[in-house]
Order: C-alpha cells, then structure tokens, then sequence
C-alpha cells in the first residue's frame, strides 16, 4: 500500500514538473540578488537595441573606487549627445517618492517598504565618474530606470522613468558635445579606471556597503541627526583627511572631525 502511494506520488510529481518548475522559478526570482540581475538584464537589452554601438557605447557593472571605498554602476552610456549613469529599479507596486526626499516609499497593497532615494543614489554614482572621466559632474546625466511592472503614484522628474522611456529620455538630448574621438577616449579611460570585476572584488564591495550605511557608535550628523560614515577629504588643504561625513550628503554636508 505504502509502495502504490509512493508510486502514485512520483507519478503526480513527475506530471506536474512543469509546475513545480515554475513555483521553484519564482521562489528564485523574488530573491533580491535574482531581481536585481533580472532588472539589469532588461535594461541591457533595451539599451543594446536602442542606442548601444548607435549612436553610443554603454559599459554595464563598472566599479570605481571612491574617497571612502567602491561604487558600482549599474550602466554607463557614453554618445556625442552626452554621458550618462543609469541606476536599475527592478520593482513592483505603486511607488511615491520627491527627489527632496532621503527615502521613497513601495507599496504593495496594503504593505509599505521604504528605500533609499535612487536619485540620491546615483549621484554618487555621479561623482565617482566624473571624477574617473576627469570632467565636470555637470556634463554627466543621472538617470533612473524602474522595470517590473511598477507605477508612479506621484509625480516625477523627467530623469526618473519606465521601461522603454529611457531611450525616449536618452533620445532628448539632440545636441553634440562629444566628437567620435572623445567618445573613444572616454571610453577607454573608463575601461582603465574601472575595477576588474573579480569575485573578491565584489566581496569587498558588498562588505564596504554594509560599513557605509551602518551607524558608527555614537555618531550623529550635528545638522540632522542621521548617521555618519567615515570620509576622506580629496581636496583643499585637508586633503587626504579623514572626517565623519553625513550618511544623507548631498542633502545635509553635516560634518565631524575624527576623535
């Protein structure tokens, strides 16, 4: 008896291993890291359509070091229309979110997830190109991607968009500022500054995101109150110092020195 339900369960399985497959599928597809991948998978393939080797070069992953660790970015388009640093939200649900704001809000039917600004966010990314490119910040277009489905339930800049409206943002931009030459040389700085990237690598990374975003004991932002992180200074006569910086910069430039 036993044997024939064994038997008659290994049969149902072996039936339904479509389902199964597709219950495992999207088990892994909710993990972060899967989601993550999957979104920037989406936007590679709508830039590789749209503008890669058209009329521009997209580099995907580059990780560039920083004054206080490592930051990676998630796609670089670099055209004679300009540069620009494309940060992927793979999300769902009705977003709200003011570019003032140090957190936007996910909401999923009746349950809330905050989430850092991704404005904020890329403008790290930003900085850190500019400075690997060696041009003014002002010359290099943050942009904000969301893929999976979600929907904007306040109103937002038009660098922060949806699916295939990002080659309608890129595509606005009519006015040359880089000849091919310029192209080609930015590209090739951005290969050689760009961090090899190797396992250890994205290890040490992950960790040095964990150090960033955790309060150090003790330590808040005198103008705000936030966390601060450990910063070293690039510029001035303090250059080379290190400094307790505010975790909500460039919103608040609340300062610590070291004790």
């Amino acid at each position: 008896m036993e044997l024939d339900l064994g038997g008659a369960f290994l049969q149902g399985f072996l039936h339904w291993w479509w389902v199964w497959l597709l219950v495992l599928a999207v088990a892994i597809g909710r993990l972060s890291v899967v989601k993550g991948w999957l979104g920037e998978l989406v936007v590679r393939l709508i830039l590789a359509f749209g503008v890669d080797g058209k009329s521009g070069r997209v580099v995907h992953n580059a990780t560039l070091e920083t004054s206080d660790g490592t930051t990676q970015i998630d796609h670089v388009l670099i055209s004679r229309f300009g540069i620009f640093v494309i940060e992927t939200k793979n999300m769902r649900g009705w977003i709200f979110g003011d570019p003032r704001q140090a957190q936007w809000t996910q909401r999923i039917y009746r349950n809330s997830f905050r989430f850092q600004n991704p404005l904020r966010q890329n403008y790290r990314h930003q900085q850190a190109l500019a400075d690997a490119l060696e041009v003014d910040p002002d010359r290099v277009h943050s942009v904000v991607v969301f893929i999976g489905g979600s929907a904007f339930k306040t109103v937002m800049p038009n660098n922060v968009v949806q699916g295939l409206g990002l080659l309608s943002y890129i595509r606005s931009f009519r006015t040359v500022t880089l000849s091919e030459s310029e192209v080609q040389t930015l590209l090739e700085m951005l290969e050689m500054r760009r961090l090899e990237p190797t396992r250890q690598m994205q290890r040490a990374h992950v960790q040095q995101l964990r150090e960033r975003h955790e309060a150090p004991p003790g330590q808040a932002c005198p103008e705000c109150g936030s966390a601060m992180v450990k910063r070293k200074a690039r510029r001035g006569s303090k250059a080379g110092q290190e400094f307790w910086g505010c975790t909500q910069y460039p919103g608040c430039r609340g300062t610590k020195a070291l004790q």
